[in-house]
């Protein structure tokens, strides 16, 4: 018998090595430069946590894994909840 997927979570917190194939060679493959803060990606995916639009690490609205999306600068949030919040202009 299978495990039941946690629809709300990320990728991260359901199975180690399904994170691994397809976030950790993504977010291992951005250069620093192009990335936010740790302090702006966790607030990011909290938020994401929170929206009915988040099902098994996937935003249904744009198809993304949300958190590569969320690692990028220039990132956006289909929904525009990340504006005011926690999103950051390329400078």
């Amino acid at each position: 018998m299978s495990e039941k997927v946690c629809r709300k979570c990320l990728l991260s917190e359901m199975d180690q090595a399904e994170y691994e194939r397809l976030i950790g060679k993504g977010l291992s493959g951005l250069k620093e430069n192009d990335r936010v803060t740790d302090k702006v990606y966790n607030d990011r995916l909290q938020i994401c946590r929170m929206c009915d639009n988040l099902i098994s690490g996937t935003c249904l609205l744009c198809g993304c894994y949300v958190e590569i999306r969320g690692a990028l600068k220039k990132g956006k949030c289909p929904k525009n909840n990340w504006r005011g919040r926690v999103w950051i202009r390329n400078s």
